[in-house]
C-alpha cells in the first residue's frame, strides 16, 4: 500500500488488492471542515459560455471556477478529496487532465469519477466538474 500524507489529509494510491490507478488515487481520507462545490461549468462571471466546442478552453475555465468557489469557502485544490467529472464524449478526458494540471498537485491526486452523459442543461456545454474537499481546522 503507497500512502502519503500531508499535515490533514492521507493519500492511499494503492490499496492492497486493487489494480494501481493511472490519473486519480483510490483513497483520500483527512480530518477537518467539509466544503462541497456543486458542480462548475464553463460559464463566465455573467453566464457567458466560454470556449463552445472546445473542451481545453472548456476546461479551463470549469477548473477556474472550481478554484474561486474554494477560496470563497477558505479551501484550495490541495484540500480537494474528490473530483467527479461529467462530461458529453469520454473522449473529453485528456483536455479535463490537461487542465487539472495546473491546479492539483500530480503527486496528490484527488479520488476521481468521470461519467459520460447524454446532455448537460445547455447543449453548448461539454463538461460539469464538483468538487468535495476537506480543509484542516
Amino acid at each position: 500500500m503507497i500512502a502519503m500524507s500531508s499535515s490533514h489529509l492521507t493519500h492511499i494510491a494503492e490499496p492492497p488488492g486493487v489494480a494501481p490507478a493511472a490519473n486519480y488515487t483510490h483513497v483520500v481520507t483527512g480530518s477537518g471542515r467539509l466544503v462541497q462545490v456543486s458542480g462548475q461549468v464553463a460559464l463566465d462571471e455573467r453566464g457567458e459560455v466560454v470556449g463552445a466546442g472546445d473542451p481545453l478552453a472548456q476546461a479551463r475555465q470549469v477548473f477556474a471556477n472550481l478554484d474561486r468557489c474554494l477560496a470563497a469557502a477558505g479551501a484550495r485544490f490541495a484540500d480537494v478529496v474528490k473530483l467527479t467529472i461529467f462530461v458529453t464524449d469520454i473522449a473529453h478526458l485528456p483536455a479535463v487532465r490537461e487542465a487539472r494540471g495546473g491546479y492539483v498537485d500530480p503527486a496528490r491526486l484527488p479520488a476521481s469519477s468521470a461519467v459520460q452523459v447524454v446532455a448537460l442543461f445547455r447543449p453548448e456545454l461539454l463538461m460539469e466538474i464538483e468538487a468535495l474537499a476537506v480543509v484542516a481546522d
